[in-house]
């Protein structure tokens, strides 16, 4: 198989939920730092379009959203399982809801002014600026909660939490899941990455004692490599693997070999173009050919994206 290369920047919540379970599951990496802000041409060039940290690639193939990736790195290292034998269906729910729901609420609070300003303290007044306008583009069209909003849903979504944890380790029960994964990384986001706004966890102790397990886990083997030698993989690979689900599911009316766009529903709604070569119960594959980066598969999950045809040329 060929290396495993999470792309990714240190300060992501997202791609520390996917390097807690490259740790979790013992797999060896390659790390690729990409900037937080556009421009990203490396990525672009790997992605066709998407730009959202992080994104998973082997090879020629390019995994977007964590939700896939955690999907393919299940498929890869099946054990220890991400989606428990006794409740699957609910791990993935809850994923989806702390992925969405709670990590807005999260970071409606831990960004307000105050954890704003902690947050680039240090830094020229040009970099805090260039960051807003460039989440600003992100999430255009977007409803966000207002700062006093979030703060009372993220206090009492970390009560929910809490609930959850009372007689067990994890939320669903003796071992971490996606659920955890997922729950976790916002709440990282609040108490490492701005500290300052970390007090709202002192009021559910068990939720910082289940984060503290949850950080113990680590991030696995890892080795850094450049986004050009990451480039130069994918060029130099035999080929994009052939989807594991060969079922066509239809629901566009759109025939396998067109050209089509997919974008996410709301946050970084930024299309990648490419010919449908794939569309599973759970995820579309586009075909695309970049100058650096030779034949790449892209690869998006359903739920969460739109599915179109391009425009003719």
């Amino acid at each position: 198989m060929a290396d495993i290369v999470l792309h990714h920047y240190p300060s992501s919540p997202f791609s520390e939920k996917i390097r807690l379970v490259l740790g979790y599951k013992q797999l060896a990496w390659k790390s690729v730092i990409i900037p937080s802000i556009m421009p990203k041409p490396d990525v672009l060039a790997l992605t066709g379009g998407y730009r959202k940290t992080p994104f998973l690639q082997i090879g020629a193939d390019v995994y977007c959203d964590t939700s896939l990736i955690c999907e393919v790195l299940e498929q890869l290292q099946p054990t220890p399982a991400l989606y428990p034998a006794a409740h699957p269906g609910l791990a993935r729910v809850l994923a989806q809801w702390a992925d969405s729901t709670l990590f807005w609420a999260a970071m409606g609070y831990t960004l307000q002014p105050r954890g704003a300003a902690a947050m680039f303290d240090g830094a020229p007044p040009e970099a805090a600026k260039a960051f807003a306008g460039d989440r600003a583009a992100m999430t255009v069209g977007m409803t966000r909660l207002r700062p006093a909003d979030a703060t009372a849903a993220y206090k009492s979504y970390l009560r929910r939490a809490a609930s959850m944890l009372e007689g067990q380790d994890y939320l669903l029960g003796a071992a971490p899941c996606v659920a955890d994964f997922a729950v976790y990384h916002p709440l990282w986001f609040s108490r490492r990455r701005v500290p300052v706004m970390a007090s709202i966890l002192d009021a559910t102790p068990t939720v910082v004692a289940w984060m503290d397990r949850m950080e113990a886990i680590g991030h696995g083997h890892v080795d850094k490599i450049s986004a050009a030698q990451a480039i130069a993989i994918c060029a130099a690979a035999i080929g994009p693997v052939t989807p594991t689900d060969a079922f066509f599911q239809d629901e566009h009316g759109i025939p396998l070999g067109s050209q089509v766009l997919v974008a996410a529903e709301s946050f970084g709604p930024e299309p990648t173009e490419g010919e449908l070569v794939a569309a599973t119960r759970t995820s579309y594959t586009l075909r695309r050919f970049d100058e650096r980066a030779g034949l790449v598969h892209v690869h998006f999950p359903r739920l969460g994206f739109m599915l179109k045809p391009a425009p003719r040329a």
